[in-house]
């Protein structure tokens, strides 16, 4: 049985339909991300799931037990917001016991719980100091604490990194995947955001959605390898996937892409079916797949402009036919105005449908 499952859920603010029929199953112990851009429901779903929301239809149950009536207080969950929502006249302490107080939880068990959250989360210097004494992830730290405290089975996080700067936020992200591998497998974890890179690095499975619809659930891995549509392919993944307009053609070795001059033998692709000869269709590329050393398959592109980014350069090429970005090491050598062959390898290209977007 899922740890939590959301079983063809319907939410709905009067007339307008948010979700419909809308199912999940997280099973104890993952760490599960719901990722897709502002307006596509994720926070919506976790505030169903946190019963915040009222679902018009469906049912929704953790750990066995059918919640979908029940308070948020008696769902056995934890939720952590985007806003901090601290008090600002208490202290760290007293911000973290305020809800087991609230509880009549004894004394020793509330100074206990505490303690062991301030140690998790490396705050324990800071448990007398006033939420105007700490810096943004400071704060972030005890909204989560706060949480942590309750001994909770499931716990909720709605994008609780975008008020933080860049710096900020990748420390605590890692934080964030250090405590769920502290507490264990016991301890399930639902994340909402709209950052991909928190997202691949935190997740055990990512759901992506687009206007309140599902469009993949998988593993980072499978989601950046082998997205199962258009959406997915150029949402996953920075830079962005390059996509090509062409068609299928065959000869007598097999499938052939064919886009302008831009032929590319597809015998190691795996398609989904069965190729449709003359099939209007558009090939993804990752620009780390685009390879300027060896093995030219694409030549005839001139370098536009170059990007250094430490570790990595992004190159930005063109021909007759289009643009393509080139992701290499930093050590590459190339200059606005140069010619670049481009290296194409079928294994690591994915192929969608023109008039549907779904990979083939």
């Amino acid at each position: 049985m899922a740890a939590v499952s959301v079983r063809d859920v319907s939410v709905a603010f009067e007339a307008v339909r948010v979700f419909d029929g809308l199912s999940i199953d997280i099973e104890q112990g993952e760490f599960i991300v719901l990722l897709g851009p502002s307006g596509c429901g994720k926070s919506t779903l976790l505030n169903a799931i946190a019963g915040l929301l009222d679902v018009a239809s469906g049912q929704i149950w953790i750990d066995d037990k059918n919640v979908t009536w029940e308070e948020p207080k008696d769902r056995g969950i934890a939720m952590v917001f985007q806003s901090y929502a601290l008090y600002p006249r208490m202290n760290v302490r007293e911000n973290m016991s305020f809800g087991l107080k609230m509880a009549k939880t004894p004394k020793p068990e509330i100074e206990k719980r505490v303690a062991k959250a301030a140690e998790l989360l490396q705050i324990t210097p800071l448990l007398d100091r006033r939420p105007d004494q700490l810096s943004g992830g400071q704060r972030q730290r005890v909204a989560i604490g706060r949480a942590l405290v309750r001994d909770a089975a499931v716990f909720l996080f709605d994008e609780p990194l975008s008020n933080l700067d860049a710096k900020l936020r990748n420390e605590l992200r890692v934080e964030i995947k250090r405590l769920h591998a502290r507490l264990g497998r016991t301890t399930t974890m639902i994340y909402v955001t709209h950052d991909q890179i928190e997202a691949m690095t935190l997740a055990d499975r990512i759901v992506v959605l687009k206007e309140q619809q599902i469009q993949q659930i998988g593993s980072p891995t499978e989601i950046y390898r082998r997205p199962s549509n258009l959406f997915v392919a150029g949402f996953v993944g920075s830079p962005q996937m390059n996509f090509v307009k062409g068609r299928i053609e065959g000869n007598g070795s097999g499938p052939v892409f064919v886009s302008g001059k831009r032929r590319l033998p597809l015998n190691g692709y795996k398609f989904t079916g069965e190729p449709v000869m003359g099939r209007d269709v558009i090939l993804g590329v990752r620009p780390e797949h685009l390879d300027i050393a060896t093995s030219p398959t694409w030549p005839g592109f001139k370098v536009d402009i170059v990007e250094p980014m430490g570790a990595d350069m992004v190159i930005w090429c063109s021909d007759s036919d289009g643009t393509l970005q080139v992701r290499t090491g930093g050590n590459a050598k190339a200059e606005p105005g140069d010619m670049l062959a481009l290296g194409v390898d079928p294994g690591q290209i994915s192929i969608f449908a023109a008039e549907t977007g779904d990979r083939i």
